[in-house]
This record gives structure tokens, C-alpha cells and sequence, in this order.
């Protein structure tokens, strides 16, 4: 396969490795005072009281508070990141996008507030771990997310905002900072998986393993021929579900960028997929998000051909994620039929190839 361009990135400004065990040692309860600590003393690069209201919005990968101050004129949300995960370019990339998408698509994204200092990533130490964490501060961004109860207009709408997203990218002017990961295969289900190693998942014996495996020989070859051609391959938004859409009256908040970055514009579409790729309305789904997408954009038959291949990578790698984040809420949720569901996922994508 022909190597899209910034396919590598500087890792000269992450935390240290030691930082992450030192953070995995504490039990769930010592994290979480960690966490809210390191909100808590990130709020004076605001020039923010310390005693400002903090509250946890959620905890995945990172930690979202929402603030509120007397000094604010409006709720703001405080990102504590995780650590080894992204360098302070490619922070500074995800919020540079997030503007652009705004002032020249019109697509509402959530604003990064500048520090006291005028820079929008803010870093905080702690030394009795030997860690530093990045910390970032948007203005507030109200709504709920998009009703479920009928999925197919949901699903178009996040078709068609996704057309809008990679019309963007195509012609954005990067910055020169410009950093972020590459959802290739390799960043997927290969040696530099970004979400973790679907082999080191609960639930598979020796028989799953070879068809998990068989599975991705399969993947990593279909793509090689597919290719990462300027029209199939891009700046992509990575993580685009219905949960990461706000709607608040008539307008629709795209949120939670935080793995944006460079893969093919299909993979945007298994993201969408996420967690549900079991549902029997799933051929349904993708026509309701192709609808959308083809008011925009334009797929042809090789790209469509292919959507089955990336829901299947797509699956894999959120296997690889169960497997590193056992205590995260999602992974509980699915447990281990997680992984036996993806097997079963496999082998009907194999027969669907034959």
C-alpha cells in the first residue's frame, strides 16, 4: 500500500511511559482524585478561582469537567488528557481544525478558550508521579444527543455531516504544526494499534484467534488494492457516532475530536457503527448514512464494495479497546460477548468475500 503522507509524528513532547504505570498503580478512586486535583489546579492558567464549580462530565480516555466561575460568562469544559497518547502539536492540530470547521464550513465545533498566557493547550505536573498532563479549556456546548428511537434519520444527518467534514479537509490549509495519528491499518490492527491489541482481548481461545487473525490478512489485503487515493483518504474525524453530536434546537454540535486525524473516509462510517454492528437494521443504517453523505460527497462502487472491510477493522480495533480499557463503563457494558460476537462478525464478512 502507497504511504499517505504524515503518516509519523514527533513523540518528543510526551509524557514519559513511567507516567502511565505510575497512574495505573492507583485504584479507581485515588485516579479520580488525581484527575479532579489536576482540574482543580488548571484552573489558575485561566485565571480562574480555585474554588470555581467542577464538575466530572465524563471519564473515558480523558477526564471533561464542566466550570462554572463567577469570572465566566457561561459555562466552560475543562479537558483533562490522558498521558502518551497525543503531543502538544497534535492537541494544538485537533483545535486548529476545530476552528477552521467553524469559520469556514459553518459546522459548529466546540471553541478552545485561550490561557492566561494566550496559548489553548496549558500543561500540568505532578511530580509525585512523574507526570504531566495536557489540559484544555471550550467554551460550553449545550444539547442532547440525537433521538434514537428512530435511527434512519439520525443516521443521515450524520452522513451528510460527514460529507460537510471531509469536504473541509480536502481543501483545509494545514498549519505547519500540523500532527495527528493515522488510522491505516497499522494505526488500526497492526504493531502500532492507537486503541490497543485485539489479541489481549478476554474471551477468545486458540480456534477465534486464527479466525481473527485470518481476518485481518484478509483486511490488510483488501486495502493494499483499494489504496489511500486524495478521494478516499484524508483528514477524517475518526470517532463519529450519534453520542458525539449535540443537537440543541435547530443546530447540530459535532464534538469529541479527540482522535481525529488522518484514514479513509469510510472508516468515518464504521465509527458510526460502533458497538452495533450486530443490529439487524445494520444494511439499513449504512443506506440512511450513504443517502446523507451522497448529498455532499460522492462514493462509487469501489468505495461501497469495500464498507463491509471497514466495519469489520473498525470492530477489531474497538476489540483491541476493551481489551487495554477493562474498567471503562463501555467495555463493562459489552463484556466478554464482545468477543464472541466479533468472531461471529468475522466469519460472516469471510463467507460474505467467498
Amino acid at each position: 500500500m502507497k504511504q499517505p503522507s504524515n503518516v509519523t509524528r514527533s513523540r518528543g513532547d510526551l509524557p514519559a511511559p513511567a507516567a502511565d504505570r505510575a497512574f495505573d498503580q492507583l485504584d479507581a478512586a485515588a485516579q479520580r482524585a488525581h484527575l479532579d486535583d489536576v482540574a482543580r489546579r488548571a484552573l489558575a492558567r485561566w485565571n480562574l478561582p480555585a474554588d470555581s464549580a467542577l464538575r466530572l462530565l465524563s471519564l473515558s480516555e480523558n477526564a471533561t469537567y464542566r466550570v462554572d466561575a463567577p469570572t465566566l460568562e457561561a459555562p466552560a469544559a475543562l479537558r483533562v488528557h490522558r498521558t502518551g497518547y497525543h503531543s502538544r502539536a497534535g492537541i494544538e492540530t485537533e483545535l486548529a481544525w476545530m476552528a477552521a470547521l467553524r469559520a469556514e464550513a459553518g459546522i459548529d465545533t466546540p471553541q478552545a478558550i485561550a490561557g492566561a498566557d494566550g496559548g489553548f493547550v496549558q500543561c500540568v505536573d505532578t511530580p509525585a508521579l512523574a507526570e504531566s498532563r495536557f489540559v484544555d479549556l471550550f467554551h460550553f456546548i449545550p444539547g442532547a444527543e440525537p433521538d434514537e428511537s428512530a435511527l434512519a434519520g439520525p443516521f443521515e444527518q450524520l452522513g451528510r455531516l460527514t460529507a460537510r467534514l471531509h469536504a473541509h479537509a480536502a481543501h483545509w490549509q494545514r498549519p505547519d504544526f500540523f500532527e495527528r495519528l493515522v488510522w491505516d491499518f497499522d494505526g488500526c490492527l497492526g504493531t502500532r494499534s492507537h486503541l490497543g491489541h485485539w489479541q489481549q482481548a478476554p474471551g477468545l481461545d486458540a480456534a477465534d484467534r486464527a479466525v481473527l487473525e485470518a481476518t485481518a490478512a484478509c483486511i490488510r489485503e483488501r486495502l493494499a488494492g483499494y489504496g489511500t487515493a486524495p478521494q478516499r483518504f484524508g483528514l477524517i474525524h475518526a470517532d463519529l457516532r450519534l453520542a458525539n453530536l449535540l443537537v440543541d434546537g435547530d443546530t447540530t454540535h459535532i464534538i469529541d475530536f479527540d482522535d481525529c486525524g488522518l484514514g479513509w473516509h469510510l472508516y468515518d462510517l464504521a465509527t458510526a457503527l460502533s458497538f452495533i454492528e450486530t443490529r439487524d437494521d445494520i444494511d439499513a443504517l449504512v443506506a440512511a448514512w450513504l443517502r446523507g453523505y451522497r448529498e455532499i460527497g460522492t462514493l462509487d462502487a469501489t468505495d461501497e464494495a469495500e464498507i463491509p472491510t471497514f466495519i469489520m477493522m473498525r470492530r477489531m480495533t474497538l476489540l483491541g479497546w476493551v481489551a487495554t480499557h477493562p474498567s471503562a463503563d463501555m467495555a463493562i457494558e459489552q463484556g466478554e460477548s464482545f468477543a464472541r460476537d466479533t468472531v461471529m462478525l468475522a466469519e460472516r464478512y469471510r463467507a460474505r468475500l467467498a
